[in-house]
């Protein structure tokens, strides 16, 4: 499995985002910029990516998944 692959994935189910997938192997680097995560807890937003790629975590294609998740407010925070 490709990083490109799982950001294709993604792109899918979160159109407009900002998404970056960094990794290779099986171990991947997850970050997505979104309004979908606003009013949601972390735990929420990690369940919508989780959702997205359990099939591929199910499969062993992907093995670990660390995640950054963030609004496009708090992003814009994190950059300062």
């Amino acid at each position: 499995m490709s990083a490109d692959e799982i950001k294709a994935m993604l792109a899918a189910a979160f159109p407009g985002a900002t998404i970056e997938v960094d990794g290779g192997g099986a171990k991947f680097t997850v970050r997505i910029i979104d309004d979908a995560f606003a009013g949601k807890r972390p735990v929420q937003r990690q369940q919508q990516v989780y959702g997205v790629l359990n099939e591929k975590i199910t499969s062993g294609d992907i093995h670990a998944v660390s995640m950054a998740l963030f609004t496009p407010a708090e992003w814009s925070g994190q950059e300062k």
